[in-house]
């Protein structure tokens, strides 16, 4: 009689894969972090994750369903213990069955991100895997929501799997989000340098390439259930509603010129705002509610608007107009930034053609507010009729194709 036949020995092995290499969970803990099984447990309700296809350990990645708040959603973790979590055959299908059921339901997924990348042992057999996931997940891309979080390394390819969802969480002490690894930087470049020099949570926030750095992996999972609290389960449903603030409340001691950020806290409800790429330039993207409703609120910052802040924006507002997340824009800007080098003019001509782009494509509501200055494109791009539904300007504002 085979194992699948034979119940005992069946659930024998089940109760051997529970009980997990002890080898690998001491490596794991030493480095700081959760096993896989841990960390679905920290992230979803408790009792609430269904595990599927349990029985091929070897793909290293745990993978299934449970709910985040009552609300259901899938979920796959690499197991770092199991060949460094690299991905595989076995493993690409585990989060392919994951990815297909999504889309079929309509269920946001949360990616857990430990590799050192691909089985190197499986030839192009290995690379044809993570091919295979990133159709997946482009597919998915605007259907349901997809956050990414990198509690361990996370290289090359395994890199741009993270990237290709919709929210990147990294949390130390582990995570760093890289295209290669530092040995292989040290012998290119003949210096020693570390993965958290690399692509560590606070790097990878500061360069664009992730939208949240926690401190632990308790406190990415928080976030991630934040997240999931703001946005809807796919883009045909509307965001769960909260508890209702009165939006007819008055403004005390904000004035023409005054900081974005400190308004879009007054504006929406009491601490409901979730900033995505804080420190990452100077604009300013966060979700929070308004009226209990999630709202997507992006500042341009004061002065000039160079080509990162351009872009920065841009990728916001179209994830917010993917779920149909209204949009408030607050300008105060001054026009575009002027570099002294042809390339870095033609990056800023771009960005702004983005960013009209990503404006303008937009279905969702957006409503503009001028708090300083509206100058040339800035204002053309995120306040002017076509690309804006409504547009108010603060007392004391300055809305004009150049400066004075």
């Amino acid at each position: 009689m085979s194992t699948l036949q034979d119940l005992n020995k069946v659930l024998s092995r089940k109760q051997a894969i529970l009980d997990e290499n002890a080898a690998g969970v001491e490596q794991q803990k030493k480095s700081g972090k959760q096993t896989a099984r841990e960390r679905i447990a920290m992230l979803l309700d408790g009792g609430s994750f269904v595990e599927q296809s349990m029985l091929a350990q070897d793909a290293g990645v745990v993978a299934g369903s449970g709910t985040v708040d009552g609300r259901p959603v899938y979920v796959f973790a690499q197991d770092f213990a199991v060949m460094d979590g690299a991905m595989g055959a076995k493993q690409a299908k585990k989060i392919v069955k994951i990815l297909e059921q999504a889309r079929k339901t309509g269920t946001p997924v949360v990616a857990m991100c430990d590799s050192n990348g691909a089985r190197v042992g499986e030839g192009a057999a290995a690379l044809e895997a993570y091919a295979d996931v990133f159709a997946h997940m482009a597919r998915l891309s605007g259907v349901v929501p997809m956050i990414a979080m990198v509690l361990g390394p996370c290289v090359g390819a395994a890199a741009m799997m993270a990237k290709l969802s919709d929210v990147v969480i990294v949390s130390k002490p582990a995570g760093a989000l890289m295209m290669a690894g530092p040995q292989v930087l040290a012998s290119a470049m003949k210096k020693d340098i570390k993965a958290e020099e690399l692509g560590g949570a606070d790097v990878a926030v500061k360069t664009g390439a992730a939208h949240f750095a926690c401190e632990t992996e308790a406190d990415a999972m928080a976030k991630a259930r934040a997240v999931l609290g703001m946005l809807p389960a796919n883009n045909i449903e509307d965001a769960p509603f909260s508890v209702e603030e009165d939006m007819n409340r008055r403004l005390e001691g904000f004035e023409a010129g005054c900081d974005g950020a400190e308004l879009i806290a007054a504006l929406a409800d009491t601490g409901s705002v979730l900033e995505f790429g804080k420190g990452h330039t100077q604009a300013v993207t966060a979700l929070g509610k308004m009226a209990g409703r999630t709202v997507a609120f992006v500042y341009t910052g004061k002065g000039d608007t160079c080509d990162n802040r351009m872009k920065k924006i841009a990728r916001f507002v179209r994830f917010a107009d993917c779920y149909n997340i209204p949009v408030v824009s607050l300008v105060d800007s001054t026009g575009l930034k002027l570099f002294d080098t042809v390339e870095r003019q033609m990056a800023v001509l771009n960005a702004a053609s983005t960013l009209v782009y990503a404006y303008s494509e937009a279905t969702t509501v957006k409503v503009t507010l001028v708090i300083g200055n509206a100058i040339g494109s800035a204002y053309v791009a995120m306040g002017g009729s076509a690309n804006a539904d409504m547009t108010y300007a603060w007392p004391g504002s300055v809305i004009s194709p150049m400066t004075g």
